[in-house]
């Protein structure tokens, strides 16, 4: 059992924001922090003071963070971007949120004093003597400090402050996680009111040193504990008053925090045969858990209950069984064919969250090339009169500008063309589409024709595909890449404006070009040939993707369940350390890397063929390099044991804060029920004889810092987790437990059943009965668990003042 926290972070928009450029304007980003630690770096939005980012993440981390952050920088080309502001959230903060903080927030202004980080170890202790008492502390070390050098380090030490009196550790030069042990020691006088202040500060030898942070005893409390050791957390310095500030803008953000208790997998096992069973049963079941649960699901939660119940689904096997419950029970309650799947409904919400977990390879080979070309060309493309501005695009020929229907039909032509690139993408796509996602295409195909057999609804069978395919997957791709791992950045405004209007020509081509969608934009006929030849190309190829039997299905599950599942794959830079030579940056070597359950490979190409690097058996901690090390701060280390049991590690360089993130999140979830994974390790390299973190001489050394295996992003080509998709369901369902029960009574009320079980001695037979019975036992299970009532930190009898 484990106690995990996730946050769900959407960064929405930032407007009033100030001009930081000589052009009175700024390039904002986003960096999001978690106790000052980079984990996201949102897209750049250039020539703008009211920014929209639309941005959605899922973290899981440690229980015990502190605090996330959110900066706003401007990005500038040619020397250091500017700090615009930033926005704090407390744990505290968000855990008096529930249903999560939602709104704006006032940006702040960074103060270096209180941009803090890092532990310190200290040992406090009452020495007892002959005349008088003593109070004894011992500077042990310290970890993760701020860097406030240029070198990416910090010169540090620490003054240790008690009833007017001063002392101060010798400087640690070049390191962030200096050691020291050095002692002090003070007159103590009983019932003494002075507090015990232990600062970090960095060194210079020109300027005035800067603050690293501080920490504060009460001193009585001390009396009482007698002695105290431990890492204790570095404040910042706030006994300085805020004076009044400028307006920095304002940032909305949407931030959920979840603690969820995860109990062992035997504890989730009647639940999941509840449920499983229910799905086997289809339509024909009873009880129809599934239409209650959805029926008594709001809005708002409708997306993440689809997702829990989709992944626990598929984990089971049964992804292309509950789906099919879900179109037969939308099916059973639509009258109007128009109507269909056009709400957001269980139905509708799971197959979007289908598409993403099974598709999303698929979306990128079809999508790719073309989201690449529109990017690379850069045209100015604009279909609608009204919005043409003919200065955009430049001249042509002998210097003559260019007419509005030059322009519009040189618009045409672009659009024809990458329309036309995509339907024969699309076309030759059959064999590539994931056997399981073919197969649910297969079920709904078919449910839609039994359901309206009419010969005026012949094409419906085909929308009924491209309501889900084309628009709730391959559009929302197209009109935002990023988002769907696309590409890296927002479209600028002129590849943002063609990407929307390919996004409505494949509407147009999904709503297999009726009259109505015509109707709206008038002045997207330029597009009808193309549309009206894309709608034959697209029932021939929903016609081939639907012809997929059983025995094929299965062949293909079982040739696909011989390959290591791939995780992830791209581009990095390595270095593998071997004997003393020096670390530079110029010593890395670009290849491909391929990450599977297996193993982490390389190759010189993605087509070449591929050596294995590291067993992902063998692997104890995949963290990040300090920057010094090697001059950049997108460096990872993996650390692993070779084919004889030799602790090796290679280092791999990223491009970026994200693809470093995503790269360790990836490697830290296939490795996570590895043996003997590290708890501790060094964030430098062993350069020489020593080092450079912590300047230990001992290459066998612990390590200075502490791993940071939990921290990971969520991504939709994660490995399922069974038992917290359980946890998740079950939360859910408890919070509609009340509603349950009274349908229940209705029930029992309507058939003359029995009354709702209350106690576990009693066997319900009724599925609803024993879903409440599933959700007392599990309450039950919760109340019992060690893990429920853990505190967030390691108590202590001596805590330091805030």
């Amino acid at each position: 059992m484990a106690k995990r926290s996730s946050l769900s972070i959407r960064i929405v928009e930032g407007k009033n924001l100030p001009a930081k450029d000589i052009t009175g304007s700024s390039d904002p980003y986003c960096i999001v922090k978690v106790d000052n630690e980079p984990i996201i770096r949102t897209a750049t939005v250039w020539k703008t003071l009211c920014p929209f980012w639309g941005e959605e993440y899922q973290v899981y981390l440690s229980p015990t963070f502190h605090a996330v952050a959110f900066y706003v920088m401007d990005e500038d080309a040619l020397s250091r971007d500017d700090v615009i502001g930033k926005v704090c959230l407390t744990r505290d903060t968000l855990a008096a949120h529930p249903k999560g903080f939602s709104g704006w927030a006032h940006l702040t202004e960074v103060d270096p004093d209180e941009e803090v980080q890092g532990e310190i170890h200290l040992r406090l202790e009452v020495v007892r003597g002959p005349r008088a008492c003593r109070l004894r502390c011992s500077v042990l070390e310290a970890r993760d400090l701020a860097p406030k050098d240029r070198n990416g380090a910090s010169d540090p030490f620490v003054r240790v402050r008690y009833n007017g009196r001063m002392q101060e550790t010798s400087v640690v030069k070049k390191s962030c996680y200096p050691r020291w042990n050095e002692t002090f020691e003070f007159e103590l006088e009983e019932g003494a009111a002075e507090a015990l202040c232990v600062e970090a500060w960095d060194w210079d030898l020109v300027s005035r040193n800067d603050f690293l942070g501080k920490v504060v005893f009460n001193v009585q409390r001390l009396w009482v504990a007698q002695q105290e050791e431990g890492w204790f957390r570095l404040q910042p310095d706030q006994s300085k008053s805020r004076q009044e500030e400028d307006n920095l803008g304002s940032l909305q953000l949407e931030v959920r925090l979840r603690d969820e208790t995860v109990l062992p997998s035997g504890c989730y096992q009647p639940l999941v045969q509840l449920l499983c069973h229910e799905v086997k049963l289809g339509i024909q079941g009873p009880g129809q858990l599934i239409s209650l649960i959805e029926e008594m699901t709001s809005t708002e939660c409708r997306q993440d209950v689809a997702t829990s119940l989709l992944k626990l689904f598929l984990g089971q096997g049964l992804a292309k069984d509950f789906l099919d419950l879900l179109f037969q029970l939308e099916l059973g309650r639509t009258s109007e064919a128009n109507t269909l799947f056009r709400s957001n409904s269980l139905a509708s919400k799971s197959m979007e969250s289908f598409l993403k977990v099974a598709g999303m390879h698929y979306l990128h080979g079809v999508l790719g090339p073309i989201i690449n070309r529109v990017f690379e060309e850069k045209k100015y493309v604009e279909l609608d009169p009204s919005k043409v501005e003919v200065k955009d695009v430049g001249c042509s020929g002998l210097h003559r500008p260019q007419t509005e229907a030059e322009v519009l039909e040189q618009s045409a032509q672009t659009l024809r063309a990458h329309l036309g690139a995509l339907l024969s993408a699309l076309s030759r796509s059959v064999r590539a589409c994931p056997a399981v996602v073919r197969a649910t295409f297969r079920q709904l195909f078919w449910r839609v024709r039994e359901r309206f057999p009419g010969a005026q609804h012949e094409n419906l069978p085909f929308i009924a595909v491209t309501s889900f395919l084309c628009l709730r997957f391959f559009s929302p791709a197209i009109m935002a890449p990023k988002l769907f791992h696309l590409r890296e950045r927002h479209a600028d405004a002129r590849t943002s404006r063609t990407l929307l209007l390919l996004a409505k020509a494949v509407q147009n081509v999904g709503n297999m070009d009726m009259q109505a969608s015509r109707a709206k934009e008038a002045w997207m006929e330029p597009l009808q040939p193309t549309v009206r030849q894309g709608v034959a190309q697209l029932k021939d190829f929903i016609t081939k993707l639907v012809d997929i039997e059983e025995k094929e299905e299965l062949d293909l599950q079982r040739a696909l369940g011989l390959q290591a599942p791939l995780v992830k794959e791209g581009p990095l830079f390595i270095h593998r350390t071997k004997g003393k030579g020096p670390l530079t940056s110029s010593s890395f070597k670009k290849l491909h890397f391929s990450l599977t359950t297996e193993a982490l490979s390389f190759a010189k190409t993605p087509s070449s063929k591929k050596s294995t690097l590291i067993k992902l058996a063998n692997v104890r901690a995949a963290e990040k390099v300090e920057e010094k090390s090697f001059g950049s701060s997108h460096v990872l280390q993996v650390i692993y044991t070779d084919d004889a049991g030799r602790p090796q590690t290679a280092y791999l360089q990223c491009k970026c804060v994200n693809e470093l993130n995503q790269w360790l999140s990836a490697l830290r979830k296939v490795s996570i029920n590895n043996p003997g994974l590290l708890g501790s390790y060094h964030p430098g390299v062993f350069r020489g004889d020593k080092w450079s973190c912590c300047h230990q001489k001992d290459r066998t050394d612990l390590g200075c810092d502490k791993t940071r295996s939990r921290v990971t992003l969520q991504e939709w080509n994660d490995p399922l987790d069974q038992d917290l998709e359980a946890q998740l369901i079950y939360q859910h369902l408890l919070g509609m437990e009340a509603a349950l029960r009274e349908k229940h009574r209705e029930l029992s009320a309507g058939t003359g059943a029995g009354s709702v079980p209350t106690g576990p001695c009693e066997a319900p037979e009724d599925p609803l009965a024993q879903l409440l019975q599933v959700l007392q036992n599990l309450r039950e299970a919760h109340r019992s668990s060690p893990a429920g009532s853990l505190p967030a930190e390691p108590s202590r009898r001596l805590q330091p003042q805030t």
